[in-house]
């Protein structure tokens, strides 16, 4: 159980506290998680109290939860409601510093009153755009916020090098490294961290996980979405830095890094770091970036713009399990399909013993599949024998889904899931300093000299040359097979 904190949300009117923070909140507070808290709103927008409660009890009607049974968690009642509107204040970002900490104690001493003089700890969540990041930390240190505080950050953590080591060195003019929690949302899903738990949980995957036994990997996040409104920040990023340093890599760790000597922050930290400092340089050769047509049609986009809005490269690991093993990474706005899988290919054994014609090999690799959307999904593919005369093979699949399990409503979304965690000081499913700067100085190559941009057309895969990226081998989305429904007969 946590200790008793007041959360200080920093961009409380912006679209993620809306979609993700606030009905987050709630569901922690229903779920008896977050029961001693209050949670102070702080942004640009100069409203009243009861304004800020309408846009937080809107946002809070229904939580677009797909993990839960109907698609959507129960509407909130008005007795639920009610319980934890009084949690909540508000003041707006234009009082300054000294009206921030004046509403924070206020809220301090009605939570001291509850819970007989406990200890409080601050929790700030800055959902903020970059660029308003440090001036927030600024204000909260001015505002006297930072003893028994922790900090909670949203990527990007620098464009580069340079930039990511100057952001956290005027951090730590604030607060401690381990004050900072650096969030990546992908690693707080259900299916992220099974990999821990499906790799070193099961004497029967651990001692294949390595390069004697695993041919290639992909971490592929296709999305089907656009960019809605945030033209103006990826015309500053790319594919690459929004997505790929800040989140596919760090699945990648997850999937690749060597038994911690426990399951504790530091040392599953310690063992993702060391599969960065493994990691070989990005080098240009080894990436496609692509750029969906109509990009520089938009308002706020240079008509001239190489800002990839697709990225799939190949990356290797340098060490004793993973040499000789590329990584293919795929990500992209518009594309066919929106997914985020783990799929780990395996090598083939001799087949010269059975029959020609037998199908043996005909679709492809045997693959291991961690689907890491909400429904937590997994699978293993094989060859088997098809019923009947003859030796004729067939691809076969086992599968397993978080809610076809007794557990398929006790899941926490993934933004619940890691402020609960900072809440605890539990730092295993956030970034280090240390972590971040070396997949910069690992991108250096990339970033120095990008190939350019190829046009592809919206509800495609990318450009074409992605397939020449990944030859001989192919990339496993689509999908040839559908994932299994539970509810048909015979299954």
């Amino acid at each position: 159980m946590a200790d008793p904190h007041v959360i200080v949300l920093v961009g409380a009117t912006g679209d993620l506290a809306k979609r993700k923070l606030l009905p987050g909140l709630l569901h922690l507070f229903k779920a008896g998680l977050a029961r001693d808290t209050r949670i102070v709103g702080t942004a640009l927008d100069d409203i009243t109290q009861d304004e800020f409660l309408e846009i937080a009890r809107k946002a809070c009607q229904v939580d677009n939860d797909p993990s839960a049974g109907s698609g959507k968690r129960p509407k909130v009642t008005d007795e639920e409601w009610s319980e934890f509107a009084r949690r909540l204040s508000y003041v707006p970002t234009g009082k300054g510093p000294q009206g921030l900490a004046e509403m924070v104690e206020r809220a301090v001493k009605e939570l001291r009153d509850e819970v007989d003089g406990e200890m409080v700890r601050y929790l700030h969540y800055l959902s903020v755009p970059p660029k308003a990041a440090l001036a927030a930390v600024q204000t909260l240190g001015e505002a006297g916020l930072v003893e028994r505080a922790r900090i909670v950050m949203e990527k990007p953590f620098g464009t580069d090098y340079e930039s990511a080591v100057d952001l956290n060195r005027q951090l730590h003019e604030v607060f401690a490294e381990e004050q900072i929690f650096r969030i990546d949302h992908f690693l707080g899903k259900e299916a992220a961290q099974n990999i821990l738990a499906f790799r070193f949980a099961n004497g029967l995957f651990e001692p294949i996980w390595n390069r004697n036994h695993i041919d290639h990997v992909q971490v592929d996040v296709p999305e089907t979405l656009g960019l809605e409104g945030r033209e103006a920040f990826y015309e500053q990023t790319g594919a690459y830095k929004d997505m790929v340093v800040t989140h596919l890599f760090q699945v990648m760790a997850f999937m690749a890094m060597e038994p911690p000597t426990s399951l504790a922050p530091g040392p599953i930290g310690e063992e993702k770091n060391k599969v960065f400092r493994s990691m070989r340089p990005v080098e240009p050769h080894n990436v496609v970036r692509g750029q969906f047509a109509g990009y520089r049609d938009r308002d706020l986009v240079s008509r001239a713009s190489d800002t990839e809005t697709f990225i799939a490269l190949k990356a290797e690991i340098d060490n004793w399990r993973w040499a000789g093993v590329p990584f293919f990474l795929r990500t992209g706005k518009k594309l066919a399909e929106g997914a985020r899988i783990i799929s780990i290919a395996f090598k083939e054994p001799p087949r010269t013993m059975f029959p020609s014609g037998s199908g043996v090999g005909g679709q492809g690799p045997d693959h291991l599949t961690f689907d890491l959307a909400d429904s937590s999904k997994m699978s293993l593919s094989f060859y088997g024998k098809r019923p009947g005369p003859g030796m004729k093979l067939d691809k076969l699949s086992m599968q397993f889904a978080l809610h076809e399990s007794d557990y398929a409503g006790a899941g926490l979304e993934a933004y619940e899931r890691l402020i609960h965690d900072a809440m605890r000081g539990d730092h295993t499913l956030f970034t280090k300093a240390e972590g971040i700067e070396c997949l910069w100085q690992m991108s250096r190559p990339l970033l120095a000299d990008p190939p350019p941009v190829r046009i592809y057309q919206p509800g495609t895969w990318g450009p074409n040359s992605i397939h020449q990226l990944i030859a001989p081998n192919a990339w496993r989305l689509p999908f040839e097979r559908t994932w299994r429904d539970p509810n048909a007969t015979g299954v």
